[in-house]
């Protein structure tokens, strides 16, 4: 066990070097996130050092994910003004991207042959993984599955998601952060806040109703679908 101990100053060491590579070159591709993950993952597997006492080390980083998503509430609170005028707008937009990602991942995972219970897996992929898992489970998906569909939609989410934003020439701070919301979740929500503390509030909000959406939605959305595509 005495080689966990250098996990937590590995990964903030990589982390934060990413972040000051992708900040000085500004390249969205060096993601912190991914390059992270691209320098940790084959040094694991070269030192022949399972997961878990990686994780058991660097756990302090684990604990502390769930006050930081409760901290992408603050944005919210500054901005409610806005919220409050906009609201019908911001139910909307999050409705109809919400019932798009589960319909448009379910229905090419049927068309591709896959089986009932990965396309259930696949469906609640835009939304945090804790939910994501939960609703996986509910209407007969894999959870684990869903977790690894949840990360890799957040990264490419956070990698080219305001790359695809400026090509579409979508500029509005509202606009963004809902659209970077509703199809990257939390990993969106980051970079959004890294961007523009504006985008990061409306990023936060659409996390959320997305999340209810999803939730409320995939128990009778899923049995519809697989009844027209499988």
């Amino acid at each position: 066990m005495a080689y966990i101990w250098w996990s937590l100053p590995l990964t903030l060491l990589v982390f934060f070097g990413a972040r000051r590579i992708a900040q000085k070159l500004n390249m969205p591709l060096l993601n912190p996130l991914l390059v992270s993950m691209v320098i940790i993952i084959p040094l694991l597997l070269a030192l022949n050092i399972p997961y878990e006492h990686y994780f058991a080390g660097s756990s302090t980083l684990n604990s502390l994910l769930q006050p930081a998503v409760v901290a992408l509430a603050f944005p919210l609170y500054e901005q409610i003004h806005q919220i409050r005028a906009r609201w019908k707008s911001i139910i909307t937009i999050c409705f109809i991207g919400s019932v798009t990602a589960m319909v448009s991942g379910t229905v090419i995972a049927l068309w591709m042959g896959a089986t009932p219970q990965i396309a259930a897996s696949i469906l609640p992929k835009s939304v945090t993984t804790p939910i994501a898992m939960a609703v996986a489970q509910s209407i007969g998906g894999i959870p684990a599955i869903s977790a690894v569909c949840v990360i890799f939609v957040g990264i490419v989410g956070a990698v080219f998601g305001h790359m695809l934003l400026n090509l579409m020439r979508i500029s509005t701070k509202a606009s963004r952060g809902l659209a970077m919301g509703t199809a990257s979740h939390a990993l969106g929500t980051a970079r959004c806040a890294e961007m523009d503390f504006q985008e990061g509030a409306f990023s936060s909000l659409a996390l959320v109703i997305c999340g209810i959406i999803t939730s409320l939605l995939a128990p009778f959305l899923f049995p519809i679908l697989i009844h027209l595509f499988s």
